[in-house]
C-alpha cells in the first residue's frame, strides 16, 4: 500500500530518543510539509528535553502532573494506570485532531500510541518497539488481543528487525517492512578520530533486569576487578538500580542517560562497549558504538546475523557462562580497535537515519 499525504503527525512518547528522531529527521527531508508530533507527555523539569524550539507540539491531555517522579517498579505500575485511566480523553483529542487535519498520516510509535490511534479509528502507521511484540504478548492473553486487533487496524507497520517481522505476522497475519531505526552518522563522525587512545568500558543500556547488568558485575568480580566501568543508561528500575550501585567501585562512573553529543563524544574515547540483553530486537545504541569505533561485547540474537559484515566484526558475541569472558573481550577489543573502523556503503544506506527516513517519507508517506 502507498500513501500521498500532506500532514504527519507522529504520536509518540516526547522522552523517547526513537521516536523524536524519526520526528526531527523528517522534518529535515520535508521542510515544507506539515510534521508535528502529539504526545501525552510533557517533561517541564527535565535537564535532557528532546524538544527543540521550532518543533510543532500537540498535547493531547498531559499526564506528567499525575506521574511519580522517581522511577521504580512501583511507579512503572501507577504510570500504566494512569495511561490507561486517561485513555479516553487521549481518544477524543486524537479524533478532534483528525478532524482539523482532513488529509493526514498518524505515524504511532510504540504499542500504547498504537493502541490509541487503533481505538481512536484514525488511519495510522504501527511502529511497535521490540518488547511490544517479542515479549508481552506472551504474558497478558489481553495484551496479545489488543495488539493484534490494533495491528490489523494499522494502513502500513514498520519494524526494526526480522524476528519482530515474523513475530507480527504470527500475531496478526499482517506483512510488516523492516526499516532501521538508523544512527546520526553526521555527528558522530565529527568526535571519530584515529588520534583518540581508546580505553573506556562502558554499560550502555538500561538499569532494568532484562539487560543483566549483574552479570557485568559477575564477569567483572571474577576475571578483572581492577577494571573500571561508566555506566550510561537512559532508564532504569529504583530497586535494581540500587543493587547493582551497591557493587560499583568508588573508580567506576555513573553518568546515568547522557545528552546525545556527551555520548558520541565518551564512545570515541571507548574501547569496549558491553551490551548483553536477555531479550533484544534492533539495538540502536550497539549501532552507535559501532560507528563510533568501538567494539561491543554482546550476547547473541538473531538481529546479529542481519548486519553488514564490517559491522559484524566490531562485535565480540560472548558466552556469559564462561567466567573470564569480560576479560577476554577487552584484550580482543584492543586487537580490533587498532585497526579504524571504515562502514561500508551497505552499512551507511541501512544504518544512517537519514537515508533510513528518505526512505520511509519516499515509499510511505510518499511526500517527497
Amino acid at each position: 500500500m502507498k500513501l500521498h499525504t500532506e500532514s504527519v503527525i507522529f504520536v509518540c512518547d516526547s522522552k523517547c530518543f526513537h521516536s523524536m528522531d524519526w520526528y526531527h529527521q523528517v522534518q529535515e527531508i520535508c521542510p515544507e510539509k506539515n510534521v508535528m508530533f502529539a504526545t501525552d507527555v510533557i517533561e517541564t523539569d527535565s535537564t535532557i528535553s528532546l524538544i527543540k524550539p521550532n518543533d510543532k507540539i500537540v498535547v493531547l491531555y498531559d499526564i506528567y502532573y499525575l506521574l511519580r517522579k522517581k522511577q521504580s517498579t512501583i511507579s512503572d505500575i501507577w504510570r500504566n494506570l494512569v495511561k490507561l485511566g486517561t485513555t479516553p480523553l487521549q481518544i477524543k483529542a486524537l479524533r478532534k485532531l483528525a478532524k482539523e487535519y482532513s488529509d493526514v498520516i498518524f505515524h504511532a510509535h510504540s504499542m500504547y500510541y498504537i493502541f490509541l490511534c487503533w481505538l481512536a479509528r484514525v488511519k495510522f502507521i504501527a511502529t511497535p518497539m521490540g518488547s511490544d511484540v517479542l515479549v508481552r504478548p506472551d504474558e497478558s492473553g489481553i495484551y496479545r488481543y489488543m495488539t493484534k486487533k490494533s495491528l490489523q487496524a494499522a494502513y502500513y507497520i514498520t519494524v526494526d528487525s526480522v524476528k519482530m517481522q515474523h513475530k507480527i505476522a504470527e500475531l496478526s497475519g499482517r506483512n510488516s517492512e523492516v526499516i532501521q531505526n538508523g544512527i546520526d552518522v553526521r555527528s558522530i563522525s565529527s568526535f571519530v578520530s584515529d588520534k583518540i587512545n581508546r580505553k573506556d568500558i562502558v554499560s550502555i543500556r538500561g538499569f532494568y533486569p532484562n539487560y543483566r547488568i549483574e552479570k557485568l558485575m559477575d564477569a567483572r568480580e571474577k576475571s578483572c576487578p581492577t577494571v573500571n566501568i561508566t555506566f550510561i543508561y537512559p532508564f532504569f528500575e529504583e530497586g535494581y538500580k540500587n543493587e547493582m550501585k551497591e557493587r560499583m567501585t568508588p573508580e567506576d562512573k555513573d553518568l546515568g542517560r547522557l545528552p546525545k553529543m556527551e555520548l558520541y563524544k565518551l564512545l570515541a574515547c571507548t574501547l569496549l562497549v558491553v551490551s548483553i540483553p536477555e531479550s533484544d530486537s534492533s539495538p540502536r545504541s550497539v549501532y552507535e558504538a559501532v560507528f563510533s569505533g568501538c567494539c561491543v561485547a554482546v550476547s547473541y540474537s538473531l538481529w546479529i546475523d542481519s548486519l553488514p559484515a564490517c559491522m559484524r566484526a566490531r562485535l565480540i558475541v560472548v558466552e556469559l557462562e564462561y567466567e573470564n569472558w569480560l576479560d577476554t573481550a577487552i584484550t580482543k577489543a584492543k586487537q580490533i580497535t587498532a585497526t579504524p573502523y571504515t562502514p561500508s556503503t551497505e552499512a551507511l544506506i541501512e544504518y544512517d537515519q537519514y537515508e533510513s527516513m528518505k526512505k520511509v517519507c519516499r515509499d510511505i508517506y510518499k511526500i517527497i
